[in-house]
């Protein structure tokens, strides 16, 4: 088949492949959708060949605008699915670029192990969209991102070369720069500009024997982010996930299920502790400590089993979910939700999250829905514009906050990526000489700038 007939201009499927998550919307002049690794090859050779520029997407689900573009092909993925094989005494899968991360960790269970990356849209975002934005979730905090769980990848660069890499197991390495070391790091986190991930080989970990999510409630946002604190600080306890949810979050997150969540709360902190044993995990010590900043210990409500877990979870996707629909709202008055995912060290969060409280309100414009892994000291804040003149008040905000969180060490981009949106905010975390070594590196895998035009750089 030829790389024509791979490719639509028909306008259906290209209006249908024009939006993600991020509330920015980009018609594709080409949408190409190859079901095979030697269709997408085709497709790069003559993108190549013809300089036209490329951007691959997955499920579409990106904050950033990074899987949607009008500028040459968008490459579709999704039909390139399915997982290859799972080798349980290895703890391994092996996945195509277009598997969806729900699938993943379903068939990672039937053999008692898990993915740990849990980024909360799992049923719609793939793999390979995973990798591209070293995706991270709730239980980062115990795991890490996505990145430490790549042992392998084959990817598909610009030329249509295709590239197999996998991570070296050696203890000890001193040969060349580290930045050439392992080629699996260059495509992890680079947003389809450096290749295109076509499958990868997952590292999976036994699933623990016990698992308890503890939902407490206090009184104001100070109460919770000290406990937050207090929590990472603690000798004996060891959670998985310390989730934060300020009064408008608290309110989402308590209005869905049937009640099995504290109401009214001025604040929400959301712990998970996993250990072989119910009887390893120190429930008493976490009673002790909500109590000691002003916790109820008798309004907190305990998630066990499966299906309590489960039920948990959708609360706190509840989240986002909502804010989306918020923000979708204003689209035609040229309003979007705004989404942030900065970072600092833990022991600052209060004062940053506090700092951009009264930025927002310097700027009069309605406070953001803050929730998320306060214990990675990173939050999300949502805002909503109803119009093009908030949304510039708003992002103006953030990039006021943003200069304060360099200030304290953190970063602009904690787990969704850069993309195009926040594209504009990665000089004030990175210096001339990094950028620099960026594009040296773009150069060297991609010398005509073809993938994904506007992600990054």
């Amino acid at each position: 088949m030829s790389a024509a007939r791979l490719t639509t201009v028909d306008e259906d499927v290209r209006l249908a492949h024009a939006a993600d998550a991020s509330g920015l919307r980009m018609i594709p002049e080409l949408v190409a959708r190859p079901a095979s690794e030697a269709e997408l090859v085709e497709v790069m050779r003559e993108a190549s060949s013809s300089r036209t520029p490329v951007t691959a997407a997955g499920g579409q689900t990106s904050t950033t605008a990074a899987s949607i573009t009008d500028r040459g092909i968008l490459l579709s993925l999704r039909a390139m699915d399915g997982i290859v094989d799972v080798d349980p005494e290895r703890r391994t899968m092996r996945v195509r670029a277009g598997a969806l991360l729900g699938d993943v960790k379903r068939r990672a269970a039937e053999h008692g192990l898990m993915f740990a990356p849990d980024p909360t849209s799992e049923e719609e975002s793939t793999v390979g969209g995973a990798i591209a934005c070293n995706a991270s979730g709730a239980r980062t905090l115990a795991y890490g991102a996505t990145r430490a769980h790549v042992a392998a990848v084959r990817a598909v660069l610009a030329d249509g070369t295709v590239l197999d890499a996998r991570r070296p197991r050696l203890e000890k390495n001193t040969a060349g720069y580290a930045l050439a070391a392992d080629p699996v790091d260059w495509f992890v986190g680079s947003e389809g500009t450096l290749g295109i991930v076509t499958e990868a080989e997952l590292s999976l970990l036994p699933q623990p024997g016990y698992v308890v999510g503890l939902a407490v409630p206090f009184a104001d946002e100070a109460g919770a982010l000290a406990f937050v604190a207090a929590a990472r600080r603690s000798a004996g306890l060891r959670p998985r996930c310390l989730e934060f949810f300020d009064q408008r979050a608290s309110e989402i997150f308590a209005a869905v299920g049937d009640g099995d969540a504290p109401a009214g709360a001025g604040s929400i902190v959301y712990v998970e502790e996993a250990a072989d044993r119910a009887e390893d995990v120190p429930l008493d010590g976490w009673l002790e400590l909500a109590e000691s900043r002003g916790a109820a210990a008798g309004d907190v409500i305990a998630y066990e089993g499966e299906a309590a877990l489960r039920a948990a979870r959708r609360r706190r996707h509840s989240v986002p979910a909502t804010m989306n629909e918020r923000g979708a709202r204003y689209r035609v008055a040229g309003g979007r939700k705004v989404s942030t995912d900065w970072a600092v060290p833990y022991e600052r969060l209060a004062e940053v999250v506090a700092f951009a409280r009264r930025a927002a309100e310097r700027a009069g414009v309605e406070q953001a829905v803050t929730y998320g892994h306060a214990g990675n000291g990173h939050p999300h804040q949502n805002f909503v514009a109803r119009d093009a003149d908030e949304l510039a008040r708003i992002e103006a905000v953030v990039e006021e906050t943003l200069h304060v969180v360099m200030r304290q060490g953190g970063t602009v981009a904690a787990e969704h990526g850069v993309g195009k949106l926040k594209r504009r905010w990665l000089p004030l975390q990175a210096s001339a000489l990094q950028l620099g070594v960026m594009r040296a590196v773009k150069r060297e895998l991609d010398p005509h700038w073809l993938l994904a035009p506007g992600n990054v750089l």
